[in-house]
């Protein structure tokens, strides 16, 4: 009894055993999946961690600027190229944008005086930006704490002194000419560009583009002077145009007399010449004529002496028979015979 009691003891015992060991299992036997879920969750945080930092490093660098890359405020190096570019994430590197755009600034009105004495006003642009390469942009952050409002006050002061010095070269006319020949405006822009250009880009890291005249207009007193002054010149202008009009007149009409006293000359030996040629065939033809007819001719000669001393205020108490009258009363060939006929009555 006492065997088989115990042998049921020791089998119930054990059966204890293993229901206790059931009830009471370690909390680290846990099934396959729920032990591979924290690496899952630890893998997908190591990935964000990874792409924040990545877009952390990233930058977008816009078309029209650059970017200046500064580790703990000391600038490194320059981004100018558009798209993305990388950087340490911040606080290691920060970056600063600067605007490479092209700028104007003005003047402003200016009064401003001229190498003859006057008064002008005047105001001039400039048109700017800042030089696309690394050293010009670190200069022109550092020089004007990437400030355009302060680049721009810089560029008035430099401009506004650059008008008085340079106009100060140039006479009122060549500025302010009704004659656009004589305006030379073009030069004063040349001369004030140079004056800023290099002491600009040197300085501030500016790159001067152009520099032009935006207004120039005269003071009232200086308006006055240049009315005059302009009276003056025209009416120099108009003396000088009249003197050579009266000249070149001159010339022509001592030309037109002298080529008249040559033609006339000339007209005067022509008619010299056939005076003589008439002379001689009219001595021909009275010779002719008085061969032919002597009467006839003495007739004629005696009308042509009374035609030369016979005015119509003459008055003249003649005898009739006597020459020239004579043949007025008798008529040609009265007591003479003609020669022909004395030839014929000869040779018959």
């Amino acid at each position: 009894m006492s065997l088989f009691h115990a042998h049921d003891h020791s089998h119930d015992h054990e059966h204890q055993h293993d229901g206790h060991g059931d009830a009471h299992a370690p909390a680290d036997a846990v099934p396959p999946p729920a032990r591979q879920f924290p690496r899952t969750r630890l893998l997908i945080a190591a990935l964000v961690v990874l792409f924040a930092a990545a877009a952390a490093s990233l930058v977008q660098v816009p078309s029209g600027e650059a970017l200046v890359v500064t580790r703990f405020g000391n600038p490194t190096r320059v981004l100018m190229t558009p798209g993305l570019a990388w950087r340490l994430p911040a606080p290691l590197e920060a970056v600063t944008p600067v605007d490479l755009r092209l700028r104007t600034t003005s003047s402003g009105l200016q009064d401003v005086g001229t190498r003859d004495g006057l008064r002008i006003i005047a105001q001039a642009y400039v048109a700017w930006r800042v030089r696309p390469d690394s050293p010009t942009v670190q200069r022109f952050l550092r020089a004007v704490q990437n400030q355009p409002d302060e680049a721009a006050r810089q560029i008035r002061a430099f401009i506004g002194s650059a008008l008085e010095t340079t106009t100060s070269a140039f006479e009122l006319s060549s500025l302010i000419n009704t004659d656009a020949g004589k305006v030379q405006l073009a030069a004063l822009e040349g001369r004030l560009r140079e004056q800023i250009a290099q002491q600009l880009l040197a300085t501030y890291g500016i790159s001067v583009i152009s520099v032009g005249i935006e207004r120039l207009t005269l003071p009232a007193v200086t308006l006055s002077a240049t009315v005059d002054r302009m009276r003056a010149e025209r009416e120099t202008i108009a003396a000088e145009r009249t003197a050579v009009g009266n000249r070149e007149a001159a010339e022509i009409r001592s030309a037109a007399e002298r080529d008249g006293r040559i033609i006339q000359a000339e007209a005067t030996v022509k008619a010299a010449q056939i005076e003589a040629q008439s002379r001689v065939q009219a001595a021909t033809i009275y010779g002719r004529a008085y061969a032919g007819s002597p009467q006839l001719y003495n007739m004629v000669r005696s009308l042509d002496t009374l035609s030369t001393i016979v005015t119509p205020d003459t008055k003249l108490i003649l005898r009739t028979d006597a020459a020239p009258f004579r043949v007025l009363v008798d008529g040609p060939g009265v007591g003479a015979v003609p020669k022909s006929r004395a030839t014929q009555s000869s040779g018959r």
